[in-house]
């Protein structure tokens, strides 16, 4: 689709217009221009400036004929005015137009049938570096005729006065579905071009009959698909690295007729506390090629400190997908036999595993239910509970209900098993109990994947309405029922309840569209 601003911008100053460059050519301009510097691995390390995450209270949908009649209007998907946005993407345009841009063309989806081209112009090299990095890079062939539908623009640098536009600051993030532009003002996070698009995604390709889905995908050696659902923090980059599986993917796919395909071509792994002997996959595909976002390294011998937190808790890495070791590409797999929610409950209440029902399975994707901290002030540990819908609310332009109805259509026809697993917290909340093992997540996960939980017996949570395991190999048996880990049996009723009546509150919202059998196969309390 030809727009007239992206045309002017593919074509003023073309003496200063880099396009489709191989990585290397891109980490020599982005070491050039002054835009990073080499760690000892041979990872690129940049900065994103100020913001280091996304910016959600900056991000828009533009309301249009697409937008009208599909989106979900609210306090995730805010509207901005087409005249709004066309006025910044304007003075993008002028602003970028005046120097170096480096433009990417590739792909988003792995299944041909269903993937969209795109195209990224950005103001930074490592900005192309990460699309590079990130989506499906194109054959030489697929290069000479591809026709981007959507193209990300991303003016780092630009500054932007925003009561002149009537916006929350200077940072814009925005969708236009029918001019088919992602617009990013002010922010250099990376993940801004990835989650934009991925936004796309969600919102074109329910309408075509597949399911998007924020998650993570790997498959056993003689088969077996398995998918892990789960926010930020939760393990789903982690714990899909299994040294006995095939990656497909480490966080966007869809689900066809036909089966699920990734939407990328690489990994975006927060590397907070990386450990080379916890994640030895990821850890080894962080070399050249790579990006390291907001990472600290020695000034003298580059070495990567993993542990430094002090630019922000949300350290980044993205690697091309084939950097894994045995993954598949295309990255395609079969209908999933296993689908996992992770969450990473701060409280210390909900088993570190437990089966779900088609009921059960609906309710708790429709919860996306994780814990995250209050924040860094001193004394303050009490755990936030988070209710993100279908495990991906900021990137859902539609009604969550949408995404539900497309998986309770798959798990009854494809009669897949649903699994909850904890990767927080046991034996009492953050401060008191220990986070369990990523040993003992894996074990519970092999298990489960392999079917030997299929045999074993089950027992019904009083409270969380979920069934326990009542063993499982090579984990203790302590550890499956989360009172029994608790030293004050009391203080875990007290605890749990106050969890269940959250749950509860939030599934408020669905309750009209869900029916009383999801209703019911939530937490009692």
């Amino acid at each position: 689709m030809s727009d007239r601003l992206i045309d002017s911008l593919l074509s003023i100053n073309p003496e200063k217009l880099f396009v489709n460059l191989p990585a290397e050519r891109l980490v020599e301009i982005a070491l050039e221009r002054g835009e990073g510097r080499i760690a000892a691995n041979g990872a690129l390390v940049t900065r994103t400036g100020e913001r280091t995450g996304r910016s959600p209270n900056d991000r828009y949908i533009v309301e249009d004929t697409w937008s009208k009649k599909n989106v979900d209007w609210g306090k995730v998907n805010k509207p901005v005015s087409q005249e709004v946005f066309d006025k910044l993407l304007q003075k993008a345009v002028d602003f970028l137009s005046e120097g170096e841009r480096f433009v990417f063309e590739g792909f988003i989806g792995a299944n041909v049938e269903y993937r969209t081209p795109l195209r990224t112009i950005t103001q930074k090299a490592w900005h192309c570096l990460l699309a590079t990095t990130l989506f499906i890079r194109p054959t030489a062939a697929e290069l000479k005729i591809i026709k981007p539908e959507f193209t990300v623009i991303n003016a780092m640098n630009l500054k932007i006065d925003p009561k002149k536009y009537g916006i929350r600051s200077g940072v814009f993030v925005a969708i236009s579905f029918d001019r088919k532009i992602i617009l990013a003002i002010g922010t250099g996070y990376g993940g801004e071009i990835k989650k934009g698009i991925f936004s796309v995604m969600n919102g074109i390709l329910p309408e075509r009959g597949v399911f998007p889905m924020h998650c993570s995908s790997n498959v056993g050696m003689l088969g077996g698909t398995a998918l892990f659902f789960g926010l930020s923090g939760t393990g789903k980059t982690t714990l899909s690295a299994d040294p006995d599986r095939r990656l497909i993917g480490d966080d966007e796919h869809g689900w066809s007729e036909n089966g699920i395909f990734n939407f990328e071509g690489g990994c975006y792994a927060k590397v907070i506390k990386l450990s080379k002997d916890d994640e030895p996959q990821i850890y080894n595909a962080i070399k050249a090629g790579s990006i390291l976002e907001n990472v600290i390294t020695d000034d003298k011998t580059g070495a990567v400190d993993y542990d430094d937190s002090s630019i922000t808790e949300n350290t980044r890495a993205t690697y091309p997908v084939e950097y894994m070791p045995k993954c598949i590409i295309p990255g395609i797999g079969g209908h999933p036999k296993n689908i996992i929610f992770l969450t990473c409950d701060a409280f210390g209440v909900l088993p570190a595993i437990a089966k779900l029902d088609s009921d059960m399975a609906m309710y708790h994707f429709l919860s996306g239910y994780t814990a995250s901290l209050a924040g860094t002030e001193v004394g303050i540990n009490e755990p936030q509970a988070t209710f993100s819908a279908c495990f991906g609310a900021p990137f859902m332009p539609l009604h969550p209900t949408t995404y539900a109805k497309l998986l309770g259509e798959r798990l009854r026809k494809h009669k897949t098993n649903c699994w909850l697993v904890n990767s927080g917290w046991s034996g009492g909340p953050y401060g008191e109990g220990k986070r369990i093992k990523i040993k003992i997540t894996r074990a519970l996960l092999t298990a489960a994947l392999s079917g030997k939980l299929d045999s074993v017996n089950y027992t019904t949570d009083s409270i969380f309405n979920v069934m326990i395991p009542d063993s499982c190999p090579n984990v203790p048996s302590e550890i499956l029922v989360p009172k029994n880990t608790w030293h004050d049996k009391t203080a875990y009723d007290k605890k749990a309840r106050e969890l269940a009546k959250r749950f509860r509150d939030n599934f408020k919202q669905y309750a009209q569209y869900a029916g009383k059998d999801i209703v019911n196969a939530g937490p009692n309390g």
